[in-house]
């Protein structure tokens, strides 16, 4: 399989993660977002995913799927070893709720794209930061609520589909300067997770496009 990723997308490092817990080996292929107005702005990228954004899967069958809860659905379902979705169909849906309440409701809030059309429209830096901050605030308030009080999201050794969605989420508070102290859960899940073989593989920094 042949992932385009971009080391410090959001979307990217979710799905990196889920093919990593899942022990699944991938080709990473980097789209660079900001060099030169941006690879996936160009014809070649655009011919593989006409939304030109980031991640794109292209599978051992040469069929491209592009949005990261798409991709990670079809892992999941293509190869269901090592199950990111609990077999409890409550819990399932507690998992996905937390995963979708990040990809739909905190991370399209804080987009590359979100930020330029702010900056386009007069908003300072300053201004920019604190609008994202707030979103982002208010959406780990209710995560807080929804996990447990012990190990991962859901469970106490295994990371499910909320923390493949968390971690990412997590690490772009931190780089918008969001404080995460009145989130104590999540914090536990963070640093459980930061110790985690797949989550390490994964993560920004072990990416080989990041920046020198």
């Amino acid at each position: 399989m042949d992932l385009f990723t971009y080391y410090r997308s959001t979307s990217s490092y979710r799905v990196r993660i889920a093919l990593a817990l899942k022990g699944l080996n991938y080709t990473a292929i980097p789209v660079n977002l900001m060099h030169d107005g941006g690879e996936h702005r160009k014809p070649e990228y655009r011919a593989i995913n006409p939304q030109g954004r980031v991640p794109a899967l292209r599978t051992d069958h040469s069929v491209v799927i592009t949005q990261s809860t798409a991709i990670i659905e079809y892992l999941e379902e293509r190869y269901p070893e090592h199950p990111l979705l609990s077999s409890n169909i409550e819990l399932r849906a507690r998992q996905r709720a937390v995963a979708s309440l990040i990809a739909c409701d905190i991370h399209p809030l804080h987009n590359v794209s979100v930020q330029n059309h702010l900056r386009a429209l007069g908003l300072s830096e300053y201004e920019v930061s604190q609008w994202i901050g707030h979103w982002v605030s208010e959406g780990l308030a209710a995560v807080e609520q929804m996990i447990g009080d012990q190990g991962y999201c859901f469970d106490k050794e295994r990371p499910s589909v909320a923390d493949v969605y968390l971690l990412p989420q997590i690490y772009a508070a931190r780089r918008f300067n969001v404080d995460l102290t009145p989130y104590p859960r999540i914090l536990r899940v963070e640093k459980l997770a930061l110790d985690h073989w797949a989550f390490q593989a994964a993560h920004p920094d072990a990416q080989p496009d990041k920046p020198e």
